[in-house]
């Protein structure tokens, strides 16, 4: 995107939205890097270069601009729409793999050599791995100044900087402010959410149009009790984080996502808002989503009716792949009872004040030990799970965010009870591939009857050969055609 000058130039002159996160516009006179939609005065063009990140941005001196504030932009919808080795890096990157592993760490996790991953990222995004991610704890920084009372030593080392000086030096650099002054500028401007004892507030941007219904509808009617539950028109639940446990609460808005977060550690505060991002879906571009879904005309006037709908995702591959196995040709109610028993028995206790939440769902590890004969379901649906279990658990079946969707599905498809659906529901909702597709799903079927399109599996395969490579979001509109809780913003 950001190679093509003239349309990203017609994209800053229009002050277009869309474009944010895509790529950034840096002014050679001011020294200063915005996003597109930057309500300033549109620099001349031959002023403007454009980068892909702004990890390229700081990288070339640059300052972030105090008016769009171009840090706190949508993520790109690249990451999320490739299975490449930079897409997966960047979710790893998100996902702060490199403040805990070091580049060393990343580079084992995709197969490559430190120099490779180097190279690549270099090559596409202007910048290296700890260049992207010194971005990132830059952004944090200002989110802790800006949205907490914490001292700015407590920020410093929660950011994920190695030392107070460099803390003080990189927001200066990023900035053009000291911390203080970041601080001060925020309280002037009223940008604080309401605080909460003991919890971190702030929003999270996306791109417009987003429908809740579905994405919101799906996580709460879906809830395991003691994990999951929705409260005073907010889906909260708890997260297991590398450095302690948490609880967040996110409520839908018409401009952006309110999160509140209560964190036993604060280091995890950038990989907590990073899941809570990817478990919305919040990076995507809906308008290439809808507008290739439109292409379809029978699928129409459902993308018209309710734009913007995004995939319900999960903060965690496996716990979600164990549901998928408890979900298999049982009702939704029926999952949630099987899945509530799990945790009751082997889920870690968390202390929850603001609402209901008692656990962490059981991590693999937890589970490897559980006796098959205390599952009230089928004997073959016990040996699916108790197999799921132990491959997670040793190591064996590696699932996250930086999986390669294809080898995944190779390997759940070579565990005994694991059919088209239940590994195309965990690569669609676990892994993140928005091509996943289930045409053998009941409800897809039923829809697409109902549409006038082909109903068997097969030949609504070839016909959704059209809505590649979006297939997993024509999904959900044709689910949205049911009366079905999944579908319904909770009242």
């Amino acid at each position: 995107m950001y190679t093509d000058t003239d349309r990203c130039v017609r994209a800053v002159q229009s002050k277009d939205a869309r474009f944010d996160g895509w790529f950034f516009t840096a002014v050679r006179t001011t020294g200063i890097y915005c996003r597109p939609s930057c309500p300033a005065v549109p620099p001349r063009v031959e002023n403007m270069s454009f980068l892909p990140s702004a990890a390229a941005c700081q990288q070339a001196g640059y300052r972030a601009c105090k008016r769009c504030r171009p840090d706190t932009s949508p993520g790109s919808p690249e990451w999320n729409a490739r299975a490449d080795a930079v897409a997966r890096a960047m979710r790893l990157i998100q996902d702060g793999v490199v403040d805990r592993e070091g580049v060393p760490g990343l580079a084992a996790r995709l197969g490559y050599s430190t120099r490779q991953v180097e190279r690549q990222l270099g090559a596409e995004l202007g910048a290296g791995p700890l260049a992207l991610a010194r971005a990132q704890r830059a952004q944090t920084a200002r989110l802790l100044i800006e949205t907490s009372e914490l001292p700015m030593g407590d920020v410093a080392f929660a950011a994920g900087f190695a030392s107070i000086r460099n803390f003080n030096e990189t927001v200066r650099e990023v900035f053009a402010l000291t911390p203080g002054e970041l601080r001060a500028r925020a309280a002037r401007a009223g940008r604080s959410e309401p605080r909460v004892p003991g919890t971190i507030s702030l929003r999270l941007p996306y791109r417009a149009p987003l429908n809740p219904d579905n994405l919101f509808g799906h996580l709460a009617a879906t809830a395991v009790p003691g994990v999951e539950e929705w409260r005073d028109g907010a889906y909260r639940r708890t997260l297991r984080l590398p450095y302690g446990t948490g609880v967040v609460a996110l409520t839908p808005g018409p401009e952006h996502i309110g999160c509140r977060l209560a964190l036993t550690d604060l280091r995890d505060l950038t990989i907590a808002i990073s899941r809570c991002r990817w478990m919305l879906d919040l990076d995507a571009d809906p308008e290439a989503v809808d507008d290739q879904l439109r292409t379809d005309p029978l699928l129409a006037p459902l993308v018209d009716k309710a734009p913007g709908r995004r995939v319900p995702r999960t903060v965690d591959a496996a716990e979600f792949a164990v549901r998928a196995v408890l979900g298999q040709q049982v009702s939704t109610a029926a999952a949630r009872t099987h899945a509530a028993r799990l945790v009751t028995a082997y889920g870690e206790p968390v202390e929850d004040p603001q609402g209901g939440l008692t656990h962490l769902f059981p991590a693999p590890e937890a589970l490897a030990g559980l006796d098959p004969e205390t599952l009230s379901m089928p004997r073959s649906r016990r040996a699916t799970l108790t197999t799921l279990v132990g491959a997670l658990a040793d190591g064996s079946l590696p699932l996250g965010i930086d999986s390669d969707w294809e080898a995944a599905r190779a390997a759940l498809n070579a565990l005994p009870g694991f059919g088209p659906w239940t590994t195309e529901i965990i690569a669609m909702r676990a892994l993140g591939d928005p091509d996943a597709f289930l045409p053998s799903d009941l409800g897809v079927r039923r829809a697409a009857q109902g549409l006038g399109l082909p109903s068997t599996p097969a030949a609504l395969t070839g016909r959704a050969a059209g809505w590649r490579p979006w297939r997993a979001y024509a999904v959900q509109y044709l689910w949205a055609t049911e009366d079905h809780a999944i579908n319904h913003l909770p009242v």
